[in-house]
């Protein structure tokens, strides 16, 4: 399918303004700011409400696939939330990680999981929906390889959804995702994602100005997560190739699809959200410097084209000793909006006069990562369906578009990408020999080709 009928059939921005309607909502032609304001409130945008802590209403029982750093945060910011909130089933591969997220669990939330609801392999996530007294949500925080397999089982089984960024590591995986979003959206269930950003009140009075014409027409954007290196875990001697990859999974391509999906993703999101369209094409490059293991790239820049010659710019890093830059701006007409995670979200106009700033004296924007769990358990509870699946998997398949053509040295088109039959990784998981997997054998651009 391609990509204007993606644009139409899917209602891509998530907000209550169809798409139709964007060129409307930010075209200022005559450079004219005070022309081309509009009045949409929060709520005709879709804006989530910002409490922080979700209403008491039926006790909710959880599991959580994936027991490492992220899932056992996940799960005690779910039991932040609100009350009645348990995690009552845990999946993972490893015992020792899920015996430290039980501790943690006790320890810091006192809940208890019991030894009946933990289950080990790699069809362990099924197991845990199926536990007696059921399941109403579940917490999807394995590798990325696994999201949409894991998503489509959690969709078909009935359960509500948060899930972490990025939606999959490739097209195949993508087009799983999208297939699930609509039966979840069918079913009524509601999908709280790991975009973070989205959860955040700044952010979206920042959306709200610009599609209210406040900088003109959107013309350009740049999303920037340029950091120092990345966490490594060495490979033990006792490891076979599956546990090493899967321990050590962020530097693992088939796994985590790369450091562009997995932390520029973030960016990707915001830009692909304020432009309210997807890119007609990529170009890009990146490679490897300094990276001690696996075989992902650790930098990238990536040059996406629009119709009507709208830019963004794409970059990824994780080098030491290098300038970071996490950060997103959207470029228009008539000003430029300045967008970051360090409560210094503004707009300005060119000639540097502050257009609009966000309040955070009398509007402090709580921790997002805690934000997304009351987000999540307001929507179950009030039956105000949310649904963030489609908007994840557009923004990562932008990454993923963007990623090939830095691997491959070649430009691709968005429609390429979405009919494209590359799938990392492989088709049966024990942990054993992984023959699809070889230690820093890296893609080199120029020599390879995107299938």
């Amino acid at each position: 399918m391609k990509r204007r009928t993606f644009l139409a059939e899917t209602g891509f921005l998530g907000v209550a303004v169809p798409l139709a309607l964007n060129s409307a909502i930010i075209s200022s032609c005559s450079g004219d700011r005070t022309k081309s304001r509009k009045n949409y409130s929060p709520e005709e945008l879709g804006m989530y409400s910002f409490v922080d802590r979700a209403p008491d209403g039926k006790p909710l029982r959880a599991a959580l696939f994936g027991c490492g750093s992220r899932g056992t945060g996940a799960a005690t910011q779910f039991l932040s939330a609100g009350s009645d909130l348990s995690i009552v089933a845990l999946a993972d591969i490893f015992p020792d990680r899920m015996e430290i997220c039980r501790k943690i669990l006790k320890e810091q939330t006192n809940n208890s999981v019991p030894d009946t609801n933990c289950f080990l392999g790699f069809d362990a996530y099924k197991k845990a929906m199926e536990i007696e007294g059921g399941v109403d949500v579940v917490l999807i925080c394995t590798p990325t390889h696994f999201h949409p397999e894991q998503f489509k089982a959690a969709v078909e089984a009935g359960k509500h959804v948060f899930m972490e960024k990025p939606a999959a590591v490739d097209p195949s995986g993508i087009r799983t995702v999208l297939a699930a979003a609509k039966v979840a959206s069918s079913k009524g269930l509601t999908v709280i994602t790991g975009n973070q950003r989205r959860h955040r009140r700044d952010y979206w009075e920042a959306y709200q100005q610009i599609r209210n014409g406040i900088i003109g027409e959107v013309i350009a954007a740049t999303a920037h997560w340029n950091t120092g290196g990345g966490w490594n875990r060495f490979r033990r001697p006792d490891w076979t190739d599956m546990e090493y990859c899967i321990r050590n999974w962020f530097n693992i391509k088939w796994l985590s699809g790369d450091h562009i999906l997995d932390q520029t993703v973030h960016n990707i999101d915001i830009a692909t959200w304020f432009i309210g369209q997807f890119p007609a094409k990529a170009v890009g490059f990146g490679g490897k410097a300094r990276r001690e293991s696996g075989d992902i790239f650790d930098f990238f820049s990536i040059d996406y084209l629009y119709d009507h010659n709208k830019r963004m710019l794409a970059t990824a890093r994780q080098i030491s000793g290098c300038d970071s830059n996490v950060s997103e701006q959207v470029i228009g007409s008539a000003g430029i909006a300045l967008l970051n995670d360090e409560n210094n979200i503004q707009i300005v106009d060119y000639a540097g006069n502050i257009l609009w700033k966000y309040d955070y004296i009398n509007k402090p924007v709580r921790n997002p990562y805690e934000q997304e769990h009351v987000h999540l358990v307001e929507s179950i509870r009030l039956n105000k369906k949310i649904n963030q699946a489609e908007d994840l998997a557009y923004s990562t398949q932008v990454a993923i578009l963007g990623r090939e053509s830095a691997y491959t040295g070649k430009p691709y088109t968005w429609d390429e990408m979405m009919v494209s039959n590359l799938r990392y990784g492989p088709t049966e998981y024990k942990l054993g020999p992984v023959p699809e997997y070889k230690e820093g054998a890296i893609s080199i651009p120029g020599t390879s080709q995107t299938k």
